[in-house]
């Protein structure tokens, strides 16, 4: 490996020459930082400046570059330089965009800057050149599991931009659901009129394109491997397996439909002229635009009754407590089919809240204009007999109320097709969740072959920033198995996913990382001869990217890793490093602070902020000109999940004052968009105080904080309540 040689190059634009001394900051950088070349400029980010760093990489050897300007997160990719690792120092957002122009306090803002040159230099002086991940797997076919809307239109989609697809159905045909309704919500103005599905478009399509190969009648029986190297079993139609290679999947196995039996007070199971959504389109295309027929008689329906969210919104044990968003326009829909056949047939739609998003509102107007009548209210009751009695609530009126119908359609929701049945068993164990679905992907992973589940059956994915991201990377989901929706919103979502699995193959192929950290070259690398084979790494990490090897070491798949240094942080001996990203890479950061002694009444604190939300917090923050402490030093981790513990006693054996963390939501709402980083620093962080108690410390002088990344007026406000906090329990005894 080549000598390290700094290279420290420090912006006057943007008003840092004119609030900072940057002489003084250039002189820090090559007697403390150890630089071997430094530089001023006026611009660093303007062709001449990119120029001027370009140059001393190919001419004086610079291969670690520190950049004292604008915040990390401001011009990239201008400053990305290859074959050379790369130290951002904050002086913009960090420093004078955050701290008053007052003379009085030019003192406190050039030794905050002065600080955050030195941590510059030591955090460059503790990286290493990022290598490509030497596990790369090069095969970019994908896999769409499942045969749906979803996963037909996900193939189309992945076809169209070059890439060969392997598409598993398990059914004997393609199209599913959707293939069986009569007509589909309209997805186009004028928005009045149900229209054709499109499914034997789609399933010609798919026939016809060389590059789409198809197994129907087929399941997937094993999946292993990692981006660009996956390997499936495909249990085929002949009874035989397949072994096929692919790079990346999506999952779309679909959903399916609540159960109506389970609701008997509805007179589901008691009454053939109960039916549900699907149940109607099945009346409806047989009567192939003709009067829809009573299944219990086989007469003409002359009035029916939708009654929308049928066991779901629901608090009542083994219905859904969700709602499956595409219902109350289906129903909107299924009243047409009726209007448009007979105008005088008599057609109600029972709702508590009408749902129409996007164009549905214009739907909705035409159906009626066309005579469908809508009534708030709450069924109770479906009493079966020659004519059906729906009692309810009028929500109007405020009074019970009868309505009389030959046919009720019960709205009823989309269980996802997750792998693991989220119905209760109602009799011997009331509560518990069976597991009777059959897997889906069947997955070699040691902690479990189904995808994580989030709370109501379907598959976890960071809602907010990485919808179709699972915590399997490389596997992606796709339609209503990743949340309810309809079908417009299906093909949306399998056309992003499709994307996401494109973008997956081809960083697979690089030895990148995906997102959230897409390009990363980094990998994680352990220390063999200090691990103490306490497996805490292989157990926290959210991705599964950790395995065991006989003698119960660590095996790192790098191909599966996100570079979030979870493991890093829950390693307890610290010998778990990224190439630019370590213990030490950070640890040395906190300690080229210059610390105040007690005399000086100049209090530090340190804010450790998680790149992905706090710390753009605190940068818009400074863009609003919002103020905090010019005593406090941020250095951005990765994931606040990537904290070790011994940052945290390091910072205050050193004298520092307070820590702050700020890491993401949470919980079941998380935003992490490392699942479970911030929760698993959280519960570390809860053990601190033995530490302080220890260092007979207050244990206010720690704490940790979940932050949005919209917190831009609450973030600052957590810092400076801190500095308050330390202004008046006093300075740290521990200051030298």
């Amino acid at each position: 490996m080549a000598d390290t040689k700094i290279g420290a190059y420090i912006c006057k634009g943007c008003g840092i020459g004119e609030r900072l001394d940057t002489a003084q900051l250039a002189m820090i950088a090559q007697k403390e930082g150890k630089a071997q070349v430094v530089r001023e400029h006026e611009f660093l980010c303007n062709a001449s400046g990119v120029e001027l760093i370009r140059n001393d990489i190919a001419n004086e050897g610079v291969n670690h570059v520190v950049i004292a300007a604008c915040s990390r997160r401001a011009k990239a990719e201008t400053f990305n330089f290859e074959n050379v690792a790369i130290s951002r120092t904050n002086l913009r957002e960090g420093v004078i965009w955050i701290t008053p122009a007052d003379e009085d306090k030019k003192e406190l803002v050039q030794e905050m800057a002065a600080d955050y040159v030195r941590m510059g230099c030591a955090e460059s002086l503790k990286m290493q050149i990022p290598r490509t991940n030497p596990n790369v797997g090069h095969n970019k076919r994908i896999l769409v599991v499942g045969g749906g809307i979803s996963g037909m239109t996900a193939a189309i989609e992945a076809s169209k931009t070059g890439y060969d697809v392997l598409l598993v159905e398990k059914t004997g045909s393609l199209g599913g659901w959707a293939a069986k309704l009569h007509k589909r919500v309209p997805n186009r103005e004028p928005y009045a009129d149900p229209m054709d599905t499109g499914i034997a478009g789609l399933i010609k399509e798919i026939e016809s394109d060389q590059h789409i190969k198809v197994h129907l009648s087929s399941t997937i029986t094993k999946t292993s491997g990692s981006p660009g190297q996956f390997s499936v079993d495909i249990s085929t139609e002949s009874g035989g397996t397949a072994t096929e290679n692919v790079g990346g999947i999506i999952m779309a196995s679909g959903f399916t439909p609540y159960d109506m039996n389970k609701l008997p007070h509805l007179g589901a199971g008691k009454s053939k002229d109960v039916v549900d959504q699907l149940g109607l389109e099945a009346l409806a295309k047989a009567a192939n635009g003709g009067p829809i027929k009573r299944p219990s008689d086989g007469k003409e329906v002359k009035s029916v009754v939708f009654i929308q969210c049928a066991g779901q919104r629901s608090d009542k044990e083994g219905e859904l407590p969700y709602c499956s968003g595409h219902c109350c326009n289906t129903s909107i829909k299924q009243a047409m089919y009726f209007k448009d056949q007979n105008p005088s047939v008599d057609t109600v739609v029972m709702y508590t809240d009408l749902r129409t998003p996007g164009n549905g509102e214009d739907f909705y107007r035409s159906a009626q204009k066309k005579g469908v009548i809508f009534t708030k209210g709450v069924a109770s009751e479906v009493v079966p007999g020659a004519e059906l009695q729906v009692k309810f609530q009028d929500k109007i009126l405020n009074e019970d109320a009868i309505a009389k119908a030959d046919l009720v359609v019960l709205a009823t929701g989309q269980v996802a097709n997750s792998g693991v049945d989220i119905e209760q068993v109602p009799q011997d164990e009331p509560g518990k969740w069976a597991s009777n679905q059959q897997s889906v992907l069947n997955m070699s992973y040691r902690q479990g072959k189904d995808l994580p589940l989030l709370k109501h059956g379907f598959n976890d994915s960071h809602f907010i920033c990485f919808p179709y991201e699972t915590r399997r990377t490389g596997i992606y989901t796709a339609g209503p198995v990743r949340r309810p929706m309809d079908m417009v919103q299906a093909i949306e979502d399998a056309t992003g996913a499709a994307l996401k699995a494109i973008q997956a193959v081809e960083n697979a192929g690089l030895g990148r990382a995906a997102h959230p950290r897409s390009g990363d070259l980094s990998f994680p690398e352990f220390r063999r001869e200090g691990c103490t084979q306490c497996k805490r790494c292989t157990v926290e990490c959210p991705f599964g990217a950790i395995d065991e090897d006989e003698q119960r070491y660590p095996v790192f798949n790098e191909s599966r890793c996100r570079r979030c240094g979870t493991c890093m942080g829950a390693c307890p001996v610290r010998v778990i490093s990224f190439e630019n990203y370590s213990v030490d890479s950070v640890g040395y950061q906190l300690k080229a602070v210059d610390i105040p002694d007690q005399f000086s009444e100049k209090p530090r604190i340190l804010v450790l902020a998680c790149e992905n939300d706090a710390y753009p917090a605190l940068d818009m923050a400074a863009m609003n000109h919002i103020q905090y402490s010019a005593f406090t030093r941020v250095i951005p981790v990765r994931c606040l999940g990537s904290v070790n513990t011994i940052w945290v006693t390091d910072a205050l054996n050193s004298g520092y004052d307070g820590v702050v963390l700020m890491g993401c939501q949470k919980g079941e709402n998380y935003q992490c968009h490392f699942v479970k980083g911030s929760e698993l620093a959280h519960m570390r962080m809860s053990k601190i105080d033995d530490t302080l108690k220890q260092l007979s410390l207050e244990v206010e002088r720690v704490k940790t904080y979940e932050v949005a990344i919209t917190d831009i007026q609450r973030a600052p406000a957590l810092i400076n309540e801190m500095a308050e906090t330390i202004q008046k329990i006093g300075l740290s005894p521990l200051k030298f």
